[in-house]
């Protein structure tokens, strides 16, 4: 393709997000008209189009030079401020936000017609698909973003759908409950991230990436550290990070393509990615800030694997496993493995739609059941599902050679050489990912028929019997099964004594963005000895799978699963403890500060103006000689006023 043609279709990079937005304003008109499925293959096919674009930019961006794959679209002029701030409406193509666009249109596509199935019979079908393209239009615009107000944007849009879809059963109190908890959580993390934009604006003048980016070296080193500081404290919130990870377990009270799209494709992602896209503030900023984000990035990916190991719920067990997965995500970032944390987010993307997208087939087809004790032996009923969830179980327990597990060693990799404990913690968590997941495979498909013993509950009165799902809910779970049997390919390791054409592809591609940030391992022990650490990122997975076969399949040994880890360390209760106790304190004191000091003292500056005009205003009464007597008051006080000083000089 020649110049002119290759700009031509950076330029229509808009229809990205143009499509699925027109798809929310189509159905916005004419979703009910349309109903069910016309309504879901109408959201279907937009984001599809999205799907179709990013693959076209994806390949005539291949065919570029590695510095000329960047674009910036002008749409039009947003905040024109002589002499001040100046921001546009711009979108920004490069291999990063096309990489994003990749697999949130692709995964969201499947997830759009998964749901056509799924939301089957639901008075409010058409709505659902209305908040579906308006989550993925705004998903979109966060990574397409040219600047950081564009990106926000888009950050605010994820963050309002998300309480629209989570809470979308309303008349439930807890999705209700939910959908508000993870409304107000997220604004805690949209603090921190206007706090990084007003700094940016301060240190550089703009708040466009290239410019920061380009410019972060020439400002002061604590500059950068509170921007970085703040970003994370955004990406915190959105990517459900410690001390702020609770609203996304609950976010489960929404219909099961709701969690795919959140957990998988759009919402929980956006933290990772604004802090690869920041990288050079990350590398400009004090050395503590990196490792801090390591140390929270692996102590959320334990904290929260040790509550999956007693989650019974089999959407909560993958909800925790999200969380976990997150975690060794910053654990990337902080370890400076920018290609990694990509990586890992490509590859999650796959086996944690898969996993969810199987959930939702599981709890369809259970009469809505949830609760993982009354499953049991679903294989012989459910064959595709089944199936397919053991290859999303395989991919996320880490074993060769499913995509999970080399992006996962490639994480692994890079924290080695940044700290050994760092390397510990994840091997330890990864241990507890496979083992976890075992046991919802085991519990789900094999054993004991425990849903048998459901019949009468669910008043099926001994007909009730699971079955598979509809065509349009399997195919979406086997596409995705591929791609998590596949998907470690754009990112494939270089091990000794095996030819390997398909090494780091992911990484040369992302290069000239992450090239003065990602952190340097060659000729380190762990580069040295990787085939070693392969073997043990495997080993390491298998025993977890073995013990949980041992426990659960088996019955040899007695299963551990201590009530405070089901209550998640009573992390949850004690917020809300807090919140409800010290914190309603806190508050209605500084709503009483409000009240009486503050508007105090502005109320009492205007009645004190207001009373003294009250005094004066009796002298200004209108009567000429009222103003002749004080003329005359005033001129006999200036005289006796000079004669006396007169008389003491």
């Amino acid at each position: 393709m020649d110049l002119l043609g290759r700009l031509a279709m950076f330029d229509a990079i808009w229809l990205i997000p143009a499509l699925p937005l027109a798809g929310f304003l189509l159905l916005v008109v004419f979703g009910r008209r349309l109903g069910e499925p016309g309504a879901g293959f109408l959201a279907s096919a937009m984001l599809g189009g999205s799907f179709i674009v990013s693959i076209i930019a994806f390949f005539d961006m291949v065919t570029t030079d590695g510095r000329a794959r960047s674009h910036e679209v002008r749409i039009f002029e947003w905040l024109p401020i002589k002499g001040g701030l100046h921001v546009d409406m711009a979108l920004l193509a490069d291999p990063l936000s096309i990489t994003m666009c990749l697999f949130v249109t692709g995964i969201g596509t499947l997830i759009h017609l998964y749901a056509i199935g799924y939301m089957h019979g639901d008075p409010k079908f058409s709505k659902f698909f209305i908040y579906l393209n308006l989550f993925a239009f705004s998903m979109l615009m966060l990574v397409l973003g040219e600047n950081l107000l564009v990106t926000f944007l888009g950050w605010e849009g994820v963050g309002t759908c998300s309480y629209l879809l989570i809470s979308f059963w309303h008349t439930r109190e807890s999705a209700a409950t939910a959908g508000k908890k993870a409304f107000v959580t997220n604004r805690v993390g949209d603090w921190g991230f206007m706090i990084a934009m007003f700094l940016a604006l301060q240190a550089v003048g703009s708040l466009s990436y290239s410019v920061i980016n380009e410019a972060v070296g020439g400002i002061a080193q604590s500059t950068a550290t509170a921007i970085a500081v703040m970003l994370f404290v955004g990406a915190v919130g959105k990517s459900a990070q410690l001390p702020l990870y609770f609203w996304l377990p609950d976010a489960m009270e929404g219909p099961t393509p709701v969690s795919a799209l959140i957990h998988a494709a759009t919402m929980v992602t956006a933290g990772v990615f604004l802090m690869v896209r920041m990288n050079p503030v990350l590398t400009a900023s004090a050395d503590w800030v990196p490792t801090m984000i390591a140390w929270i990035g692996v102590g959320t990916a334990l904290f929260a694997a040790t509550v999956a190991v007693a989650q019974n719920d089999i959407k909560r067990v993958l909800a925790y496993s999200t969380v976990s997965q997150l975690g060794y995500m910053f654990l990337a970032v902080g370890s400076g493995a920018y290609v990694a944390a990509i990586f890992h987010m490509v590859t999650h993307a796959f086996f944690k739609a898969l996993l969810f997208l199987g959930s939702g087939a599981v709890i369809h087809n259970m009469h809505h059941e949830q609760d993982m004790r009354k499953m049991g032996r679903l294989r012989t009923l459910m064959p595709i599902t089944a199936i397919t969830f053991i290859v999303g179980w395989l991919a996320i327990a880490g074993v060769p050679p499913f995509a999970g597990f080399w992006s996962k060693d490639e994480i692994l990799l890079f924290s080695l050489d940044k700290s050994p404990a760092l390397y510990l913690v994840g091997l330890v968590t990864a241990l507890l990912t496979a083992y976890y997941m075992t046991r919802q495979v085991i519990m789900v498909f094999f054993g004991e028929a425990r849903w048998k013993d459901q019949a009468d509950e669910h008043g099926a009165h001994g007909d009730f019997k699971p079955h598979e799902s509809p065509k349009i809910m399997l195919l979406p779970l086997v596409v995705l099964a591929g791609l998590s049997i596949v998907g470690g390919a754009i990112q494939l390791p270089q091990v000794r004594w095996i030819a390997n054409p398909l090494r780091h592809r992911l990484e040369d591609w992302l290069h000239p963005l992450v090239e003065g940030g990602e952190r340097d391992i060659a000729g380190t022990w762990g580069s040295d000895h990787k085939t070693l650490l392969l073997v043990i990122a495997a080993a390491v997975a298998i025993a977890g799978i073995v013990a949980a076969y041992l426990v659960y399949e088996k019955k040899r040994m007695k299963a551990v699963e201590p009530a405070i880890l089901e209550n998640a360390w009573n992390y949850d209760k004690i917020v809300g403890g807090f919140m409800g106790g010290p914190g309603r304190e806190a508050f209605d004191a500084t709503a009483w500060f409000d009240a009486n000091v503050v508007d105090g003292a502005v109320n009492g500056s205007g009645k004190t103006v207001q009373a003294a005009a009250g005094v004066l205003r009796r002298a200004q009464g209108g009567f000429v000689r009222v103003y002749a007597g004080i003329i005359g008051i005033g001129v006999a006080l200036l005289l006796a006023w000079f004669v006396i000083w007169r008389g003491i000089l």
